[in-house]
């Protein structure tokens, strides 16, 4: 088998939501879980023959907050997967978890099932901030989940962090980068708080509520760069960090414009360069009334905008070889302005952005397109 797959399974089931979330996701509907694993399983059943002929190197459980969802009806999905797609041996199987629903039993099953990654949202090391996001765990639940993940033997640990926090400063930002390093985990991903229409967090803002401004986001963005670089942590994605070795394949096949195949309401896919997602919409998809939306397709725009999210950059050869597209005499004068301007690097073949750059990205991006 020549083509590699990456398989998103979205449990759209959490605890409590988030103030700044507006992901697809259900707080307090525990009720729901036995439905819409009967309908889950059901969907993989059916979506299984779009896959013939791939092989599955990825698999990744999102949401919500899949740990949540209970290790006895993920390990049931996974065998699912394993029965009706072809999965590589060594695939990459990764389960999205917050630290109030981690413990050694269930990740010890888990990772028996073949769950080798886990993506943990400690976002912050300081009560007061996951507090102020309305996050259902408190740092010293954190340190305890990473103990459990380790003493489970999952040996590749992703911490999510968050910077530009309610109440956050450089040295509460730098503080929570520090104990995150001290943790040991393989990833650090680290992503600016973004106020998104219709969250409670920008109706606290439209009242008032005052939170860090761009520049000192980007400023915060820019150490943590720094900082991680020399904690042996290369930047090889805007927002991730990791280890040699062990950088995040499943994220890697979107920047790639690779196939992924999404299951679930609210799921996304491309597959042979069309996209497609399942409405969000969980009354429809338990009552199996959920069709695929088309959505396009990966064309040399996406695949030019996803490349210069990672540090590696764009190959104009590979663009040329892909989409037959070459930049034109306005686009190359463009890049040398941003390379003169401390934006990007660019060796005649390979465009890539700076830490400097990447914060600025949307402007750079509206000019070459």
């Amino acid at each position: 088998m020549g083509r590699q797959l990456g398989l998103y399974i979205h449990i759209p089931f959490c605890k409590s939501k988030c103030d700044y979330c507006d992901f697809y996701s259900l707080p307090e509907r525990e009720a729901r879980m036995d439905a819409y694993q009967k309908a889950l399983l059901a969907h993989l059943k059916e979506t299984a023959p779009q896959a013939k002929g791939y092989l599955v190197d990825t698999v990744y459980f999102g949401g919500g907050t899949p740990s949540f969802y209970g290790e006895k009806r993920l390990r049931e999905l996974l065998s699912a997967v394993k029965k009706r797609f072809e999965v590589a041996g060594n695939a990459e199987i990764s389960l999205e978890a917050n630290p109030d629903s981690v413990d050694k039993k269930s990740m010890v099953r888990l990772r028996r099932a073949g769950v080798n990654r886990v993506s943990l949202g400690m976002q912050s090391a300081h009560d007061d901030e996951l507090e102020a996001l309305h996050r259902a765990h408190t740092w010293q639940q954190t340190r305890q989940a990473v103990a459990a993940i380790r003493e489970a033997k999952v040996k590749n640990l992703t911490l999510d962090l968050i910077y530009g926090l309610p109440g956050q400063d450089m040295a509460r930002w730098q503080d929570s980068v520090e104990q995150a390093i001290a943790l040991q985990p393989e990833l650090l991903s680290c992503y600016g708080l973004k106020v998104e229409e219709g969250t409670p967090l920008c109706g606290r803002v439209q009242r008032g509520e005052v939170l860090p401004t761009d520049d000192e986001q980007a400023d915060m963005y820019l150490w943590g760069v720094e900082r991680l670089e020399a904690a042996g942590y290369h930047q090889y994605e805007i927002s991730n960090f990791a280890k040699p070795g062990y950088e995040g394949r499943h994220n890697l096949i979107y920047w790639d414009c690779g196939d992924y195949l999404g299951l679930g309401p609210a799921a996304h896919s491309c597959m042979g360069g069309r996209r497609f997602y399942y409405p969000p919409d969980t009354a429809a998809f338990l009552n199996d009334a959920a069709a695929p939306v088309t959505d396009g397709s990966c064309g040399a725009e996406d695949y030019l905008i996803l490349q210069l999210r990672l540090r590696k950059g764009l190959s104009l050869d590979a663009y040329k070889k892909l989409y037959g597209k070459e930049f034109s005499t306005a686009q190359l004068a463009f890049v040398q302005n941003c390379v003169r301007a401390g934006y990007a690097s660019f060796d005649g073949r390979t465009l890539a952005l700076t830490p400097a750059g990447l914060i600025v990205q949307n402007s750079i991006l509206a000019q070459l397109l």
